[in-house]
């Protein structure tokens, strides 16, 4: 058996972020929730709105990838409630997942061409736009962990090989 092809690379890695947010949103859980949004010295200051940022920036590359090219205002809370936005997260990463499914193989070695938040027409490669999303959660559920872990929260375990050896046994049962 081969390497995976892009395609189900990505879907593995959506499959993933939605794994690794549940991960931290029973860490979360386990927090006063009025520390959700509270400063907590993050760029989007509270854990809250370094939430609702990773959902907005999903949401964009999404829609850049299916052929749009929305602005968006990243200084806004778009997702007031809690509950609501880890639910739309969920939903937005298992919409992504879904939506790769159907792509065809050739759609991962194509370019696609987008407006940035800057105005400016820009091209990049699906994997690379893909890789960014991908890495862009890492990066921000990071930073939710270790403001999470400060005010007492036990340390969430959501590497990659975590995953892995969760589907492994998922598929063993």
């Amino acid at each position: 058996m081969g390497a995976p092809s892009w395609k189900q690379y990505f879907i593995y890695q959506a499959d993933y972020q939605h794994w690794a947010n549940e991960v931290l949103f029973e860490c979360l859980d386990r927090l006063d929730p009025t520390a959700l949004a509270e400063s907590q010295g993050l760029f989007f200051q509270s854990i809250h709105h370094t939430a609702d940022h990773m959902l907005v920036v999903a949401e964009l590359w999404r829609l850049r990838l299916q052929g749009e090219s929305p602005i968006v205002d990243y200084k806004r809370l778009h997702h007031p409630d809690w509950r609501e936005l880890k639910n739309a997260l969920r939903l937005e990463l298992r919409g992504l997942q879904h939506w790769l499914e159907t792509r065809p193989e050739s759609f991962f070695e194509t370019e696609i061409a987008y407006r940035g938040s800057d105005g400016r027409e820009r091209r990049n490669w699906v994997r690379d736009v893909l890789t960014h999303m991908m890495g862009h959660m890492v990066h921000h559920r990071g930073q939710i962990s270790a403001v999470a872990t400060r005010l007492g929260a036990p340390a969430p375990e959501m590497d990659y090989i975590y995953y892995k050896r969760a589907v492994d046994a998922a598929l063993r049962r």
